[in-house]
């Protein structure tokens, strides 16, 4: 296997090459104490605020996607063959701003000016992808972004009125891109990065064969993909991570496909890649997608890393288990598939060997004659922890319960099956006096706990009202269900 000790991406307009990267250097470390570019800000450090917005570029399938992330908890050793753009690069030949910045200025999108810059690089971001957004467009763009002072008005008016100060066809990061393609594919050399010895090192896999073969070779690595997480880890915790494997640029994990009415998603796929996928097969799922975290993290964290964090109010494992998923795990050349229910053993422990890690989860579409609904119940309803999430699938016949699956996250240690609620239902008729029978099987399946995003209580009392309010949906009741029924 051929390997390096640096990492190469392009910054801005400029090819950089580094060879002293620590396992647990963030990205906007190294803009600020390296290379002094001060328009990447530190608000939160946990990749809430996005004030340190920047976009990365990769290369997939020879494509160059660029999308907006979080600087703050995006680690410098992801960034091979990448091209990190910052609010520096925006100002044009002249000196003069750019369309998205003028707009801004206009509009009066900014006064103390801390949260501007990242502002202004998540709607750089739109901007790019859609010209003329719609005004819900704009609004799910800057879920990610946090301004203190200005209110978003201002802002939602500026980015409206961007195209009218320049076309986006003719955008450097566009008119540059088969210039940045080809720099991008001579920094990709199928080499595996290295940098760093003993334990304190970085790694960057040549490809899933190369990444099983480390993890073999060092167990106890942290594995980073989105970073959503670990980021955390450091600039909230401190904790050491190193040796650090980073995945996120392995293209065999970022597959996601439909064979025979199931659904193929890798452990690398991102939330937005899964989202742009699932809400045309399962719509309620790609609502859900919606609501985690902001476009920046939606951008960065995976679906495998929600599920191998095994956190239990991780968003996507109840929906994943109500549709009856399927997880497959590789350790060296070796693979096993489990339901991914079996996978989350107690809280913090899952069924993964030294070594192991999660490669692929496969998904069932709902079948004819199912419902399917998710609800997430959080304190805020964008960029917010979930409280209660209940995920439903009931295939209702003649109007009797034929088949249930219903599965939780912030009910129990682990995300959960409500499996006494769903035995209460099976083989019943579909009625109002089923449902609030079933309801007593909540005390049987739950023992809830109190902490700072809900109580016991209100956990438990939540939990049956979701169900309660599948039922009156499903009925036609504030809202219809049919949408999410199977074709």
């Amino acid at each position: 296997m051929a390997a390096r000790s640096e990492i190469r991406f392009l910054l801005n307009g400029a090819p950089v090459a580094l060879g002293d990267v620590r396992p647990d250097e963030t990205l906007l470390d190294y803009l600020r104490l390296r290379q002094r570019l001060t328009g990447t800000k530190e608000g939160c450090a946990e990749g809430d605020c996005g004030a340190c917005t920047v976009l990365v570029g990769r290369l997939r399938k020879g494509e160059l996607i660029y999308e907006s992330v979080n600087a703050c908890i995006r680690f410098l050793g992801s960034l091979d063959a990448c091209h990190v753009v910052t609010v520096e690069h925006l100002k044009r030949a002249d000196g003069s701003l750019h369309p998205v910045q003028q707009a801004l200025v206009d509009h009066h999108g900014s006064q103390c000016g801390f949260c501007t810059p990242g502002f202004v690089m998540s709607l750089y971001a739109l901007w790019m992808r859609e010209p003329q957004p719609t005004e819900r467009a704009v609004e799910k763009a800057l879920q990610g972004n946090l301004c203190r002072c200005t209110g978003y008005e201002p802002i939602v008016r500026a980015a409206l009125a961007a195209s009218t100060y320049g076309n986006a066809a003719s955008d450097p990061l566009l008119a540059e891109r088969a210039t940045v393609i080809a720099a991008l594919n001579q920094m990709k050399d199928d080499a595996r990065v290295e940098i760093g010895s003993g334990q304190d090192r970085l790694l960057v896999p040549a490809n899933v064969d190369d990444f099983a073969a480390i993890l073999e070779n060092a167990p106890k690595a942290t594995i980073v993909a989105g970073a959503t997480d670990v980021g955390l880890w450091v600039t909230k915790f401190m904790r050491e991570i190193a040796p650090v494997v980073f995945i996120g640029g392995l293209d065999e994990l970022r597959e996601i496909r439909e064979d025979n009415g199931t659904i193929h998603i890798g452990a690398g796929v991102s939330y937005t890649d899964a989202f742009a996928f699932l809400a045309k097969r399962i719509p309620a799922f790609g609502a859900l997608i919606d609501r985690i975290g902001g476009e920046q993290v939606r951008n960065m964290g995976t679906i495998g890393g929600n599920i191998a964090n095994g956190s239990p109010i991780g968003d996507s494992p109840p929906p994943l288990i109500a549709l009856g998923a399927m997880l497959t795990l590789r350790k060296g050349s070796g693979r096993r598939t489990i339901p991914l229910e079996d996978f989350f053993i107690d809280y913090g422990k899952q069924d993964r060997a030294p070594g192991e890690f999660v490669e692929a989860v496969t998904v069932p579409l709902p079948q004819k004659g199912s419902r399917f609904a998710v609800w997430k119940i959080s304190k805020r309803r964008d960029e917010d922890i979930t409280a209660v999430l209940g995920a439903f699938d009931i295939r209702i016949t003649d109007g009797r319960v034929e088949a249930a699956r219903i599965a939780y996250g912030g009910m129990a240690a682990t995300p959960k099956r409500a499996k006494s609620v769903e035995k209460a239902l099976v083989g019943k008729p579909w009625t109002e006096e089923t449902v609030e029978a079933a309801l007593a099987g909540y005390e049987k399946d739950f023992q809830p706990i109190s902490d700072m995003r809900a109580s016991a209580d209100y956990r438990m009392m939540a939990a049956k009202n979701l169900l309660r309010r599948f039922y009156l949906e499903s009925m036609g009741g504030s809202a219809n269900l049919s949408r999410y029924e199977a074709a």
